[in-house]
Parts: structure tokens; C-alpha cells; sequence
């Protein structure tokens, strides 16, 4: 289909098309913890992977891309923890996972896949088990679509195809059976970038997108629970 293609590219070949993927990755790794069992779903250039395993945790890893995975098993030897799949047949047991992390991955799935997504996350994780995901916030999704000259038809650049608040993520969390740990609106910044200018930048950009403003580039944190 289209959209795995679509996937595919930016899994590979355009891995770097965001805005501070590094500092996206690090963020995340702060709710990660040594000796959990962790699945990433969407893994990219397997940066979180590398840095999960440096800090003690057991990461798993999971995207349709199979040259994704397959540079990943050769990269980190992961070996059987990554897998080429759908979210929708997550190819692990019940109840294997204290944290899914599927950061950037949302608002790529139609609503059934949405749907019956977040049902095998339910299913893979552990009782009391965590859900961290984070998607682009209040998205314009026709201010991003192009036209392909040689078929005419028009898609999203990056392959987006929901765009998120908080009621819609909110409804999405609790329509799973999951409970809603915390739901917040920020921007993923490099605090390292030297010089006073940077700092400047980097503090205007938090606070225009915690006001929702699209050149901030804000994102929506969402953590989730099983409780049964």
C-alpha cells in the first residue's frame, strides 16, 4: 500500500526529516528505566534503541520496515527483540512489557488500525504497564499534503493522516480500556546547542508551543496505564 511506502522512505532513507529527532529520542529515554522491558514501535534510526540499551533497559523494537529491522539486528544484535510488523499483530506475547513507546507513530494510523492498535498495546503490556506516545499537536494536515506529478494523487508529505488534541487523544486512551496518566503540550529542544542566541530561540519555541502556535512545534505527551 501507499502508506507503507510512504513509511518505508522515512524509516530509511529520510531519517532525519524532523525537527530534533535526537532531542525527541532523549526525551522519551527519561521515562525509560534499567531492567524494564520496553517495546518501541516505530523505530527509525534505532538512536532510542541504542541510547535504551546504554541505560540497562530491555528494549524490543517493532516497525513495518523490514530493512529498519533488519539494519537494527546487524547494528545492536537485538536479534528476535526486533521484529518486522504491524501494530495491529504485535507479534509478542500478553503481558510482555512494562513501557510501549510509540512516539511519532499515532498519526500515521486510520482509524481502524488506531483502534485495533492500541487494543494489542493493551494486550502486550504488563498490569500497571505504561503507554508513552507523543504526536504532532493541532496539526493542519492540508497545509502539508503535495501533489505527485506522475499519478496525481495527493498525500500527506511525511504520511500524516490524524491530527490530535487533547479531547481526541484523551478519547482515543480511554476508548482502549487504558487510564490517563497525563496528557501535555511541549516541544522537543537540543538544551545542548551553545550560545546565548540558542537559549533565546529554544525558550521562545517552548513557549509558543505551549500556547499551540504551529512554529513552535508543539507535540502532545500522552502516558497511559493499564490498570487490569
Amino acid at each position: 500500500m501507499q502508506q507503507d511506502k510512504i513509511w518505508d522512505y522515512f524509516q530509511n532513507e529520510g531519517l532525519q526529516h524532523g525537527q530534533f529527532p535526537e532531542a525527541r529520542q532523549r526525551f522519551v529515554l527519561k521515562h525509560l528505566r534499567a531492567g524494564q522491558k520496553v517495546l518501541n514501535i516505530g523505530v527509525g534510526s534505532g538512536h532510542l534503541e541504542r541510547l535504551a540499551l546504554a541505560k540497562g533497559t530491555i528494549i524490543h523494537a517493532l516497525d513495518p520496515s523490514e530493512r529498519a529491522i533488519e539494519r537494527l539486528r546487524a547494528e545492536l544484535g537485538l536479534s528476535e527483540r526486533a521484529q518486522a510488523g504491524y501494530v495491529q499483530a504485535i507479534p509478542f506475547a500478553d503481558e510482555s512489557f512494562d513501557v510501549v513507546v510509540m512516539s511519532e507513530v499515532l498519526e500515521h494510523l486510520d482509524d481502524e488500525i488506531l483502534k485495533l492498535g492500541l487494543a494489542e498495546v493493551k494486550r502486550v503490556l504488563k498490569p500497571g504497564g505504561m503507554l508513552l506516545a507523543t504526536v504532532p499537536y493541532q496539526e493542519e494536515l492540508g497545509a502539508n499534503t503535495v501533489v505527485f506529478p506522475d499519478c496525481g494523487k495527493v498525500f500527506h508529505k511525511v504520511g500524516h493522516v490524524q491530527s490530535f488534541d487533547r479531547k481526541k487523544m484523551t478519547d482515543l486512551i480511554q476508548g482502549a480500556g487504558l487510564k490517563t496518566v497525563q496528557i501535555t503540550v511541549t516541544t522537543f529542544i537540543d538544551w545542548r546547542r551553545a550560545g546565548l542566541r540558542n537559549l533565546l530561540k529554544s525558550t521562545i519555541r517552548v513557549f509558543l508551543a505551549r500556547l499551540g502556535e504551529g512554529i513552535g512545534d508543539p507535540h502532545l505527551i500522552a502516558r497511559a496505564q493499564k490498570v487490569f
